[in-house]
């Protein structure tokens, strides 16, 4: 099988899971135990016949359930995904979409890239040097870096870099390049000049540490073993005795072979970071999917929450076919799979 087809294949799968997905959606929000009709209304307003029955009416459920549940994700998939109804009435949906979506994407963008480019550099230099006090050392540092939590985490940061004046004689805002606060949206209108992007970078930084905070001791600790693994196998001693150079074998053969298992762990870890934004976001001020979805959930915007679970569902579809892919060009045996 060639990767093209392998590729392919793996993307047709993941159409029935956007499908269950959606679906169970749909149906936790519209025959649940909640009444979205109702909560689109004020306390005296449910009361009100005429008010609960233009509230369906609104929101389709005055049609038959199959019917709903067929024009509902006909909307999805076509985005097709309507105005607001509490939550910035009135507004396009699409456009909050696009307005919000690329905060949260350029916040994840920097939590995996300062996971994978700390976490995994020192397990494998704990791997390299196992047993050694630079192994204890790099390791001991994972594991509590791993158990700190993101909230707790989000708050010291916070602190310090608050303090930052008193403490370092200079603010982290003015540092380098000035912003207008610790928290709050990046400017990604400006991402073009260099100026505008590290600033936006800067913007979104605290909150990536956060966010990648787990990932980093979970990618060290299974980098570490993984190279342990690949160390002792055949194929490694083989080179060996052939008189490979140290560099060839440990760029060439160990860290490769090495890669194969952290894929799956970092783009797990991927998935995480679309649900910790919900939380960082919220702390920091960043107004990206995750808030909005928080915000929708606090406000009762339960067809907002839905259509944002769709969105969701495609980007962590997304990662799974990105770990393919990664999959096929680490390892090119995938792509052969039943050739």
């Amino acid at each position: 099988m060639s990767r093209l087809k392998y590729l392919g294949k793996r993307l047709l799968l993941s159409v029935p899971v956007v499908w269950l997905g959606t679906s169970l959606t749909w149906f936790i929000i519209f025959m649940g135990p909640i009444d979205p009709a109702a909560r689109l209304l004020s306390e005296g307003q449910t009361r009100n016949t005429d008010a609960y029955t233009a509230a369906q009416e609104r929101l389709g459920l005055n049609q038959p359930p199959l019917e709903h549940y067929a024009n509902y994700l006909l909307d999805l998939y076509t985005f097709d995904l309507g105005q607001t109804f509490l939550l910035y009435q009135g507004s396009s949906v699409n456009a909050l979409i696009l307005d919000f979506l690329p905060r949260t994407l350029w916040l994840g963008f920097w939590s995996v890239l300062i996971a994978i480019m700390v976490g995994v550099p020192l397990g494998f230099f704990a791997g390299l040097r196992s047993n050694t006090v630079s192994d204890y050392v790099s390791s001991f540092g994972g594991i509590v870096w791993r158990a700190m939590p993101n909230f707790w985490l989000a708050i010291m940061l916070l602190a310090v870099l608050g303090s930052a004046q008193a403490v370092f004689g200079v603010s982290w805002e003015q540092l380098l390049v000035p912003i207008d606060a610790i928290s709050g949206s990046p400017d990604m209108s400006r991402l073009g000049s260099v100026d505008g992007f590290l600033a936006a970078t800067k913007k979104v930084l605290p909150a990536a540490v956060v966010l990648g905070s787990a990932s980093m001791g979970n990618e060290m600790r299974i980098g570490r073993t993984a190279v342990l693994e690949v160390r002792n196998e055949d194929f490694v001693d083989m080179a060996k005795a052939k008189g490979v150079s140290d560099f060839a074998l440990v760029w060439k053969h160990i860290f490769r072979n090495a890669l194969v298992p952290l894929v799956p762990i970092i783009t797990s870890e991927a998935f995480l970071l679309i649900g910790g934004s919900v939380l960082v976001e919220t702390v920091f001020g960043i107004h990206g999917i995750g808030w909005l979805f928080f915000q929708a959930a606090n406000q009762g915007d339960l067809p907002l929450v839905g259509t944002l679970m769709y969105v969701f569902i495609l980007m962590i579809v997304g990662i799974n076919l990105l770990q393919d892919l990664l999959y096929t060009v680490i390892d090119p045996r995938v792509g052969l799979e039943g050739a």
